[in-house]
């Protein structure tokens, strides 16, 4: 035994010793000869509440004006993306091997799980080096063929970006609509396919949101057509098959710019939806799918500060509502009475837990709940009304239901991952209590799970509020302060950031960084009232969390304050731009991508894409209060004469949600008055626009990027 246990020792002090080999750290070199470019000055001046903002860098908004300064736009983001290439060209190498690493966990050739809808079984292929999905459907019959249904491969060729939206086939199996996107602004044109004949009609509608809902009949789609200029969806149209769009019927127009606007259908196929909704209050009209010509009845005339939503089950609609209920609760009422004077409870609201949604089947439905940060599913039997839940068993993860569309099953579909274990499609028989493995992300190049641990902590916020993180590492690597981590954040929208499965992420662990998700408030983790506390007169809770969350990695000796390093997007973006000017030698290394950063400018433009739907959740820079609060984060409004950390900042020249000009103009302020010697880089994609490149492969290049980024940091260069 003291032999064996020797043995052991020996073999684990040598794989160290090999590890920390590996791991030797060598300062890179940033090049010094070469000048950051510096951004042209054309002060314009705003007044609001009797207030003064001169904006040295509004030209920068031209490019989709095409006014005078269009080019000098596109000049100045160049030279961006060739100081960067310049100052990353020693990590280049680099960033290619890691690309070939990331891309060689992935199963280039693979298919996906069938799923089973209206007799047919549908799928996925992908095949080796190629960027694209190509959709497969088989009848389900003895002998059937397999039907291509689309070649996204071939329909990509020769496009910079080039995405595939809403597929939906009609009820009667004979037509396929879809939307393509070429722009990367989220503005689809939809097509339709004879899948009998395998020809597109000549007739595509234009600006729309991707998606179309089929009437029972097959010859009706009801779809959101957008406005070209804020992007919004304004109006929802029916077509009819083999007419042209041009004599599409408006069957709902909505008129408040802060509401977005889409249609659907009921699980059981039998009515459509129109759903209109802002943050805070929503409207949903409903009509019979069988009656595609008829006209949408009102559900439930909208409520201030009242969201809900509604399924159908058997003799009665489903809602889920804040009505009067903190967390959601759900109430049924008959098809024919819909208002809330007829609404009877079935699930009441509850402080600790949070409703997020019933899928209604058959003969059972699946509750979506969260609690304590994390979802549960729970199992209701409409026979008996006998329950039980799922048992996920890790301590921190990710689960939601996935695609359902048959109403009779006796099985439902779900997906699982965690920071340790890849995504999983699991059918799950309610009535046995079993579920099947139907397939596992397959990830290549030697990974094994037990090689990584995930753990779930909370940290006390300053005003005493418990913040949950997610925190994942190999094995073996120090837990005495001295490994780098990357802390991820969002904290916007209601939106809750679950502990998911990443396979380029462990190139990242791999080399030594823990990874952490900090589950902030303006999420929804924790319940509703998360959300509202880190939103409008309460949004620095958010930024205030995040750096919270940043020191209790530090004392609890995950890292150290030199080796603490930032990452959000979007509106993950604000908090990055925000944290970094409260407390901005708490972070080595912050990564923006896509930031929202100019949050006065931005919600005083009503013309911008999206801004008035965002008014509930930021607030009108019209009302005097919120304009100054605003102002007192607003990243781009803030930036002052002091020391940042090393900062990386991307965005797309097409992107539809945040305009690339807001991380361009707060890039050119940090340059002119930021007074340390870290480095600053911004990265343009010119093709692509919120979501990145398009293709399976592509987005890595930029993770390559970034990944090197932080490598260089921290002396990492293998």
């Amino acid at each position: 035994m003291k032999k064996t246990t020797l043995f052991i020792l020996s073999i684990t002090t040598i794989l160290i010793s090999c590890q920390n080999k590996s791991m030797e750290k060598t300062p890179y070199a940033w090049p010094t000869a070469v000048n950051a470019p510096v951004a042209i000055e054309k002060p314009r001046t705003f007044v609001q509440h009797g207030d003064t903002i001169i904006d040295e860098y509004y030209w920068m908004n031209d490019y989709f004006k095409k006014g005078p300064d269009s080019s000098a736009v596109v000049a100045y983001l160049k030279q961006e993306n060739a100081y960067l290439d310049t100052m990353m060209a020693g990590t280049r190498t680099f960033q290619e091997n890691l690309f070939k690493e990331m891309r060689g966990r992935i199963q280039e050739k693979d298919e996906s799980e069938p799923v089973i809808e209206n007799r047919y079984s549908y799928y996925t292929k992908t095949e080796e080096g190629k960027q694209y999905y190509k959709y497969y459907r088989k009848a389900l019959t003895t002998g059937a063929k397999e039907e291509l249904l689309l070649d996204v491969d071939k329909m990509a060729e020769g496009k910079g970006y080039y995405s595939v939206s809403g597929l939906a086939v009609s009820p009667d199996n004979e037509w396929l609509a879809y939307g393509v996107d070429e722009l990367s602004r989220r503005q689809y044109t939809l097509y339709f396919k004879n899948l009998k004949t395998g020809q597109n009609l000549s007739e595509t509608i234009t600006g729309t949101s991707g998606a179309a809902v089929w009437s029972a009949d097959s010859k009706h789609v009801f779809y959101a057509s957008n406005n070209p200029v804020t992007l919004l969806s304004e109006k929802i149209k029916r077509h009819q098959l083999n007419t042209p769009g041009t004599s599409d019927v408006t069957v709902y127009e909505e008129k408040d710019p802060s509401n977005y606007i889409g249609v659907s259908k009921t699980r059981s196929g039998k009515y459509i939806l129109i759903t209109s909704a802002a943050t805070l209050s929503s409207e949903v009209r409903f009509l019979s799918s069988d009656n595609p010509t008829g006209t949408f009845s009102v559900f439930q005339p909208r409520l201030k500060e009242v969201l809900y939503s509604v399924d159908h089950w058997g003799d009665q609609f489903l809602v889920v509502t804040n009505w009067e209920a903190k967390n959601f609760r759900l109430m049924s009422c008959p098809l024919t009475q819909t208002t809330t004077t007829t609404w009877k409870e079935v699930i009441p609201n509850r402080s600790d837990v949070l409703l997020e949604g019933v899928d209604p089947f058959s003969d059972f439905w699946v509750i979506t709940e969260r609690k304590e940060g994390l979802i549960q599913m729970r199992i209701r039997d409409m026979n008996n009304g006998q329950e039980h839940y799922l048992d996920f068993g890790e301590p921190t993860y990710d689960a939601y239901v996935g695609r359902n569309p048959e109403f009779t099953s006796n099985l439902f579909r779900y997906r699982y991952s965690s920071m340790t274990t890849p995504t999983s499609t699991f059918d799950y028989d309610w009535k046995n209590k079993k579920r099947l493995l139907v397939k596992e992300q397959p990830v290549l190049g030697g990974f094994k799970r037990e090689n990584y641990v995930t753990e779930r902590r909370f940290a006390t916020a300053r005003d005493g509020a418990r913040v949950p993180i997610s925190i994942v590492y190999r094995k073996g690597t120090p837990l005495d302060g001295t490994a780098p981590l990357l802390l991820y954040g969002y904290g916007s929208y209601g939106a809750s950031m679950d502990a998911n499965f990443s396979t380029s992420r462990l190139s990242l662990l791999d080399r030594g960084f823990v990874y952490a998700i900090a589950h902030i408030r303006g999420g929804q983790e924790m319940g509703r009232t998360w959300y509202e506390d880190g939103k409008l007169l309460k949004k620095k809770n958010t930024f205030h969390d995040f750096i919270d969350c940043g020191h209790y990695l530090i004392n609890e000796k995950f890292t150290s304050q030199g080796h603490l390093y930032a990452m959000g997007g979007s509106a993950g973006g604000l908090l990055m731009g925000a944290v970094v000017n409260i407390e901005p030698q708490l972070w080595n290394g912050v990564i923006a991508q896509v930031p929202f950063v100019d949050v006065i400018t931005t919600m005083s433009d009503p013309t911008i894409p999206l801004t008035t739907n965002e008014y509930d959740e930021w607030g009108n820079p019209a009302n005097k209060d919120s304009y100054f609060y605003m102002k007192s984060y607003s990243p781009y409004d803030n930036v002052t004469a002091k020391a940042y950390p090393n900062l990386l900042v991307t965005t797309g020249l097409h992107d539809s949600q945040v305009q690339y000009f807001e991380p361009a103009k707060w890039v050119a302020r940090l340059r002119k008055l930021k007074t340390d010697k870290n480095v600053l880089l911004f990265k343009t994609n010119m093709e692509a626009g919120h979501g990145g490149a398009s293709g399976r492969f592509d987005y890595l290049k930029d993770v390559a990027l970034q990944y090197a980024f932080l490598f260089s940091l921290e002396g990492i260069n293998k």
